[in-house]
């Protein structure tokens, strides 16, 4: 399975560099790739018939995909609830004595949002990646708009972190361990495996979790 993604991407994106239209007609027709039967491979690129020098669309072909929850999870002990609640209203007295009123509601809606995710335990889905991008839950991000990739742990959890140019800015997946080579094998040929430096908030975050533990 590894050794037929990672070729089918490759003949993909070496069609794409060399199948470029050219301003001479001897060099419009196919470029064929190495190890690529001729039959199948000008069954995919054919030359459009209504606009000259163009071939027509590929279809989208499956490389890799696995079930996995929609997020890290850890099941939170009462600890943990009654150390936020605590810090919620500490927060709140501080802001409610300061006259800083609206403040207050926005503390208790994170400390709302923080019980849902530790509670609701998270629901599995399907992600995967083809010739054209990559889906999330149905969502397709296309190559050209993604940027590096690395791995990471959360709660026990491998993740996959992919930056994109779109909304959310970074794509965070659950990945199972025993996918992250093929995961990175297959990236690697479209993306830059980088772990970008930490940002100041997420400095501050690791900071605050280290020197005050909630659990």
């Amino acid at each position: 399975m590894m050794n037929k993604s990672k070729s089918t991407i490759q003949n993909f994106l070496r069609g794409k560099e060399k199948l470029a239209p050219q301003n001479t007609q001897e060099n419009r027709q196919p470029v064929m790739p190495d190890n690529v039967d001729s039959s199948s491979y000008e069954a995919q690129l054919e030359m459009s018939r209504v606009a000259p020098g163009m071939y027509k669309p590929v279809p989208e072909t499956l490389l890799l995909e696995w079930m996995a929850i929609s997020r890290p999870f850890r099941k939170r002990n009462k600890q943990f609830f009654t150390t936020v609640l605590v810090i919620a209203l500490l927060l709140s007295l501080i802001l409610f004595f300061s006259g800083q009123y609206l403040p207050i509601a926005m503390v208790f809606s994170v400390v709302f949002l923080n019980y849902v995710l530790a509670v609701v335990p998270p629901t599995e889905i399907k992600h995967s990646v083809t010739t054209f991008g990559m889906n999330v839950e149905g969502n397709l991000y296309y190559w050209q708009e993604l940027g590096r990739f690395w791995f990471d742990k959360k709660y026990g959890s491998l993740t996959l972190h992919v930056e994109t140019a779109r909304f959310p800015g970074r794509l965070t997946l659950v990945l199972p361990k025993e996918k992250k080579k093929e995961v990175s094998d297959i990236l690697s040929e479209v993306l830059l495996q980088q772990k970008p430096p930490l940002s100041t908030f997420e400095k501050i975050a690791k900071w605050m979790q280290e020197k005050f533990p909630l659990e």
